[in-house]
Formats: structure tokens, C-alpha cells, sequence
């Protein structure tokens, strides 16, 4: 396994995270150390120490938790599951913007610093990766099967490309918390008509695309060599708007696609994504989107598919894997 076999998991998390705790259960079932922390505890219950140039390797380095300490250079991997970076609501603005930015140079660059681990995933691919254009034009290179798609801000562009296509969806180029009324709003995928379009598009760019007359979705999740593919039916146009009344059931991908989105991840550094398809009514299969740390948590409830065992094999097995 190599130099880090004995060392622990870092699992660097919110406080209260489901799937979170679902790994960390199988890496304890197989007796493997793990050290679990949340950026947002630092000052109270999470202490970081690293040293540079005066020692014999390149970084060395301490994390230290209320009940757990970690010696960094010894770890096997890191798995990076959504943790929260402080915001230090005690301090006025400039304090915090200051303290903020030195957690996330100091405590975030010390541990990307650290050679050996295996991320699952490193959080600066995880930032690369959620570009959607970006994933639209890899996914049109690596021969995956990509529904016409038009970013612009441009209001004739946005009509023209409804008159072509007809059915046309609208979805957020990035998600961020957003409220009206101080009631949160979420933009899910919806139907978009060209009476729709005003000048007030020219504000920032959109993300159209050409509707998928499909019969199922069926989320996708690798977990380093694992696939996982799950079908979802549910009669929605975006499932996520209503998990009430979905099925699911574990499904088998074509060879060519798996193999496709084995190296499509392989393309961004990742060692784990989450993809969203949908077959239309003709059986033919369509690249919707890619996660790069996508929930799946509820998935395994549903269908019993060990993907918290896989996530646990992939971390202990680390940088060998």
C-alpha cells in the first residue's frame, strides 16, 4: 500500500452530514483510523500546524481536532465531502473577510501542499470541473451524445435558438443561495418561451438547451473504477423538484458509455463524479451534467447499492488505487 497504509482517512465535512457519516461508518467497520473536520471549527475545536524549510521533507504538518490529531504527510487520503469555511460573524466586515481568506490560504494550502494522499476529490478540480460550458465541450469531445446548447446574453441569439429547437429548457449556469422576499428560491430546470426574453438577459449569461423527450433519468456515480447507475422515474421534468412517488431501480450502462465517463473524470483529476443522463423514447442516451460532488447518500437507502463501501474502499486504499 505503501508509505501512507497505516496512516488515517481525513474527512473534511460539514457537522451534520449524512453521507458523510456513511463512509465514515464502513472505514470504521474495516478498523482503518479516520479523522474527521469541519473548516469552520478552526479556532475553537480544529488547530492546524504545518512547517516548512527547515525539515527533510518539502511540508510537514499537524491537524488537530477536539478528540483526534492527524499527522498530515502521513495520510492515506482526504475525502473533501462539502465542509464550511468560517465566516466569523462575531468579527466587523474587514476582520472577517481577513480571517476568512487567511483559513482558506493557510488551513486549505497547507493540506494541498501535502504530496501522497489520495482526494477524493481535490478541491480546486472539484472547482475547475463545475464550469458547464466547460463540461458541455468535453462531454461533445469524448463522443457522448450532448443536447443542443446555447450560453449567451444575447436576447436575438435566445429566440433564434427557440425558434429552431422549439422545446427549449432553461437551467442555472451555477447554483447559489438565493432569496425574494427573504423566502429562499432554487432554479430548477424549466420550460422556457421566447416571450420570455427581454433585454433584461443582457444582465448575465444563460444557459439554454434543447428539451430531451425522454422517459427516465438515471443519475450515474463512479466511485474510482465503480459505476453506479441508477434509473429514476418520476414524470418530472427536473426530479429534484418532488422526491415524492420517484422510483428507482439499478440499471447496467452501454460499454462505450461507461468508459466514456471513466475518462471523462480521468480528464478533470477526479476520482469520483456524479453524472445526470436521460434516454429518450428512442433508447438513445443523453449527457445532461456532471457533479462533481453530487449527493448519492439517498440512493444506496433506496436500491441497497454499496456505494458507501466503495467511497471507503477507494479512501483506504489511497494513493495506490
Amino acid at each position: 500500500m505503501g508509505v501512507n497504509a497505516r496512516g488515517p482517512v481525513l474527512v473534511a465535512t460539514e457537522t451534520a452530514d449524512v453521507t458523510a457519516d456513511m463512509v465514515i461508518t464502513e472505514i470504521n467497520r474495516r478498523s482503518v483510523p479516520v479523522v474527521r473536520f469541519n473548516p469552520a471549527d478552526v479556532g475553537t475545536d480544529l488547530t492546524l500546524s504545518a512547517w516548512f524549510g527547515n525539515q527533510p521533507t518539502p511540508v510537514a504538518g499537524q491537524l488537530r481536532t477536539l478528540s483526534r490529531t492527524a499527522d498530515l504527510p502521513q495520510a492515506r487520503a482526504v475525502y473533501w465531502r462539502r465542509p464550511v469555511w468560517p465566516d466569523f460573524p462575531h468579527l466587523n466586515d474587514n476582520d472577517a473577510r481577513f480571517a476568512a481568506a487567511q483559513v482558506r490560504y493557510g488551513l486549505g494550502g497547507a493540506l494541498y501542499a501535502v504530496e501522497g494522499p489520495l482526494w477524493v476529490n481535490h478541491p480546486l478540480r472539484n472547482a475547475a470541473a463545475d464550469y458547464k460550458p466547460v463540461q458541455l465541450a468535453l462531454a461533445k469531445r469524448l463522443g457522448l451524445s450532448v443536447p443542443p446548447t446555447l450560453v449567451t446574453n444575447d436576447p436575438a441569439h435566445a429566440r433564434e435558438f427557440m425558434s429552431v429547437h422549439r422545446q427549449v429548457i432553461h437551467k442555472t449556469l451555477r447554483w447559489t443561495p438565493y432569496e425574494r422576499d427573504g423566502v429562499p428560491v432554487t432554479g430548477w430546470t424549466r420550460p422556457v418561451t421566447p416571450d420570455e426574453i427581454d433585454d433584461s438577459l443582457r444582465v448575465a449569461p444563460h444557459l439554454f438547451q434543447s428539451r430531451v423527450d425522454k422517459t427516465c433519468d438515471v443519475r450515474v456515480l463512479v466511485v474510482g473504477r465503480r459505476v453506479f447507475a441508477v434509473r429514476i422515474d418520476s414524470g418530472l421534468l427536473d426530479w429534484r423538484t418532488d422526491y415524492t412517488g420517484h422510483s428507482y431501480s439499478v440499471v447496467d450502462l452501454p460499454g462505450p458509455l461507461r468508459e466514456r465517463l471513466l475518462v471523462y473524470l480521468d480528464h478533470l483529476g477526479l476520482s469520483s463524479g456524479s453524472f445526470d443522463l436521460a434516454v429518450d423514447r428512442a433508447g438513445r442516451w443523453w449527457w445532461l451534467e456532471l457533479n462533481p460532488n453530487g449527493q448519492w447518500g439517498w440512493l444506496e437507502q433506496r436500491t441497497g447499492a454499496e456505494m458507501s463501501a466503495a467511497f471507503a474502499d477507494l479512501l483506504i486504499r489511497g494513493a495506490t488505487a
